[in-house]
C-alpha cells in the first residue's frame, strides 16, 4: 500500500521560511505527479504546487516567487520550500501523489502537517 509520510512545518512569523518533506513508500510507479496542498478552517482544500515525475512544475498564483517544489524520483521524496510566508499562508499542508492509467487514476494523500505564520 502507497504511505506518504510528511514532516516539517510549525509556526514562523512573517516573512520567515519553512520547509516541508513527504516520503512516498509502497507500490509507487516512476511515472506521477506528486505535490502539496493545503486546508485553512472552514475554506476548501487547494492546491499549492505540483511536479511530475520529469520535473515540470505548477504553482498557485499566491504562492509564486515565494514557493519551490522539488523531488528525488529515487527516494520518491518531494519538498516543498517556503519562503517570506505571510499569515494567509496559515493552513494544514498536504501531500499527494497521484497515478494516472488509460482508464483510471488513483490519489493518495498524506496525514498533513500545520503550517502558522503568526508573530
Amino acid at each position: 500500500q502507497v504511505q506518504l509520510v510528511e514532516s516539517g512545518g510549525g509556526l514562523v512569523q512573517p516573512g520567515g521560511s519553512l520547509r516541508l518533506s513527504c516520503a512516498a513508500s509502497g507500490g509507487i510507479s516512476s511515472i506521477n505527479t506528486m505535490g502539496w496542498y493545503r486546508q485553512a478552517p472552514g475554506k476548501e482544500r487547494e492546491l499549492v504546487a505540483t511536479i511530475t515525475s520529469v520535473g515540470s512544475t505548477n504553482y498557485a498564483d499566491s504562492v509564486k516567487g515565494r514557493f519551490a517544489i522539488s523531488r528525488d524520483n529515487a527516494k520518491n521524496t518531494v519538498t516543498l520550500q517556503m519562503n517570506n510566508l505571510e499569515p494567509k499562508d496559515t493552513a494544514v499542508y498536504y501531500c499527494k501523489l497521484e497515478q494516472r492509467g488509460r482508464t483510471i487514476s488513483l490519489n493518495y494523500w498524506g496525514q498533513g502537517t500545520q503550517v502558522t505564520v503568526s508573530s
